[in-house]
């Protein structure tokens, strides 16, 4: 197929120390980058001229409690959040902030996030945001390594804002709560001189004091967005209205190659948080379209209810959260009578044969989707026509399975703060493509660099090394630390961390993050995040953390397992206890490491990848551990830390792992 010559191959690839493969890129770029349409200079130009575009289009939506339930979506158009984007910039400048100072917005997705983001575009003010799960110590350096001047802050979320122990708060001069505040925290407020106001008496004073707006240049920047970071401080990755703009340009020059368009009438369903940059591309790109954006009510756990009322077109997620929708559709076929579950995997095989044979989604098995996929299709809200993921790799067969049963395009695609979002996209309906994140985007160029002492090499076959990418409009560096920036970039190539592996056909596959390959005892290097994509599937896992030490000779691992199955296999073998004394059974444990071995066979592991040893914890690992980034990626230093002793004695009782 032509598609699949999409990623294009430059040979300048030579030797050296360390060696680099080829310059890989997209097709639409293979002599020069498409120029940037004019009429779309910075973000303010995109949300300003859809505001006059499609003034009645409903852009964001929410749902209120009624009667102690979660109700029906309410919805504000373009042309109102216009109005009160334009109060809250009135109101900012009218506190004496001026161009260029830093504006935090702290608290889950929300219209009020987004009319704070925009207020900061309107004045050419720096958004800052602030993840809604960071702890006193990251919100505390963020406001001072950033020089916050006002916060715009959810209700929840003030009183942590206010915390003594959040000591760089004083140097606050504003706090405008997404709703109101309590008398209290008002008090507080006022003890330590900081000005505070509900959302409607900000708005209100915006109202009365118009002033004319002081729109950004490209070059200027549009925000400092904080890495998560799985060590040590966040990072400030400075991006300006150029990177925003280069990447909505670049996917309307990727979407026009297919047949699909995305028009008005999309819904997007925003629960990624809008301080990652997946979900704060997204939703400038809906904008740029005059499509609607609703909001899950805060919570991941019951995030399948707002599905189901809001019926997103579009629906982008990471792994983990991908991983429960497929565990869900499994349960299902668990409970279906043998019949006619031999029924759903003759029909699953006959439309993956088709789509393996190149046709396209809808036009592989219109007979299967109507007997057998169109349930799982109406789970998913009866409209879903693309589902995206991002922030890690997604496991080879959950995507094949989801392609297959979701009717919708379901794809991988790869990027960090630093590349401003999209570095590299699959296409929607190439089958080879499955377990891979695509080919590089419109805008980027891609090569592999050598690893000498993990072996990788860009030159040899298959080509595999560090991704580095280069993009038109490549970040501006970390907020004060040009130390860090210059160690990332070397002429213009942004050096990811990541492990990845190029295809024949010009598709990137991830194998592992740099920092995260070990060394065991015996010389074999392992990748434990892969390992970890491989050992999730197993029905019996709910979430798991592998660990190797490099005196060993093999792998352990964490395990919370899930929680009906563990109890359906307590209730079969006679077993009458609470989930947390099963955890704690050695029967359990014996049956863990069971079927991770069985898993591990399947996808014909080597010895010295297979788990030899296991901790359960019956509780997950997301919560108030810290053990997990806001992405739900594993802070492997902290798992370390909090399970180091457990790990000591399940070493020392293995036996022949002695260092």
């Amino acid at each position: 197929m032509d598609k699949l010559q999409f990623a294009v191959k430059f040979n300048n690839g030579k030797k050296g120390h360390p060696s680099v493969g080829p310059v890989y890129r997209n097709l639409l770029s293979a002599h020069s980058f498409p120029p940037i349409d004019s009429h779309f200079k910075t973000a303010w130009d995109v949300f300003s001229s859809s505001a006059e575009k499609y003034p009645n289009n409903r852009m964001l939506g929410w749902r209120e409690r009624v009667h102690d339930k979660w109700g029906p979506y309410v919805w504000k158009t373009y042309k109102t959040v216009y109005e009160e984007v334009l109060h809250a910039a009135y109101a900012i400048r009218a506190c004496g902030l001026k161009p260029g100072c830093k504006v935090g917005i702290y608290g889950s997705n929300c219209p009020q996030w987004i009319v704070a983001m925009e207020a900061c575009n309107a004045q050419s003010f720096i958004c800052v945001p602030l993840y809604d799960t960071l702890g006193v110590g990251a919100v505390n350096f963020i406001l001072e390594h950033a020089e916050v001047d006002i916060v715009f802050v959810q209700d929840k979320k003030v009183k942590q804002l206010l915390d003594p122990d959040c000591t760089h708060t004083k140097r606050l001069k504003v706090i405008v709560c997404f709703t109101s505040m309590e008398e209290t925290e008002k008090e507080m407020a006022d003890s330590i001189g900081i000005k505070s106001f509900s959302w409607d008496d900000f708005l209100d004073m915006g109202s009365k004091h118009p002033s004319e707006l002081q729109t950004p240049k490209p070059c200027d920047i549009c925000t400092i967005m904080y890495t998560s970071g799985t060590n040590g401080d966040p990072k400030g990755v400075i991006l300006t209205h150029e990177n925003t703009t280069t990447n909505i340009n670049g996917v309307d020059l990727f979407m026009e190659q297919f047949e699909d368009k995305m028009t008005e009438d999309d819904v997007y369903l925003s629960f990624l948080p809008l301080a990652h940059i997946l979900d704060r591309m997204i939703e400038e790109y809906y904008f740029r379209k005059g499509a609607s954006v609703g909001f899950f009510h805060g919570d991941i756990n019951a995030i399948r209810d707002d599905i189901m009322e809001l019926k997103p077109t579009f629906l982008a997620g990471v792994p983990r959260v991908l991983e429960r929708i497929y565990e869900g559709v499994l349960k299902g076929l668990e409970e279906l009578n043998p019949r006619r579950r031999k029924i759903f995997d003759i029909l699953y095989n006959y439309k993956l044969k088709w789509l393996k044979a190149g046709y396209k989604q809808k036009y592989a098995s219109p007979f299967a989707d109507m007997l057998a996929f169109r349930k799982v299709k109406n789970k998913l809200g009866g409209r879903l026509r693309l589902i995206v993921s991002g922030g890690a790799p997604l496991s080879p067969e959950v995507e094949e399975f989801l392609r297959v049963t979701s009717c919708a395009f379901v794809l991988q695609g790869y990027g960090l703060t630093e590349t401003s979002g999209l570095a590299t996209v699959a296409f929607p309906d190439e089958m080879c493509m499955v377990g891979t994140v695509g080919s590089p985007f419109v805008y980027t160029e891609l090569r592999l660099e050598e690893v000498p002492d993990l072996g990788y090499d860009p030159l040899a076959y298959p080509p595999r090394g560090e991704i580095c990418i280069k993009g038109k409009a490549p970040f501006a560096g970390y907020y004060k630390n040009p130390e860090l920036t210059n160690e990332v970039m070397t002429d213009g190539w942004f050096h990811t961390g990541d492990i990845g592996e190029m295809l024949p056909n010009g598709a990137l596959k991830i194998i592992d993050r740099k920092k995260h390959l070990i060394k065991l005892s015996q010389g074999e290097y392992v990748a434990l995040e892969h390992l970890e994509k491989l050992y999730i599937i197993t029905p019996i896992v709910e979430d798991i953390w592998v660990y190797g030490d490099s005196f060993k000779q093999s792998l352990v691992a964490v395990v919370v397992p899930n929680q009906e199955h563990a109890e359906k296999w307590a209730h079969q073998n006679g077993h009458k206890t609470t989930f947390s004394d099963l955890c704690m059974m050695s029967q359990l444990h014996d049956y863990v490491l069971c079927e991770l071995k069985t898993n591990a066979e399947r996808n014909k592991l080597r010895g010295f990848e297979k788990i030899k040893g296991v901790i359960i914890e019956a509780e997950t690992f997301e919560g108030e551990k810290g053990l997990l980034t806001p992405t739900m990626k594993k802070k492997r230093d902290k798992f370390l830390d909090h399970y180091k002793v457990k790990i000591e004695l399940l070493y020392k009782n293995l036996g022949g792992n002695k260092s």
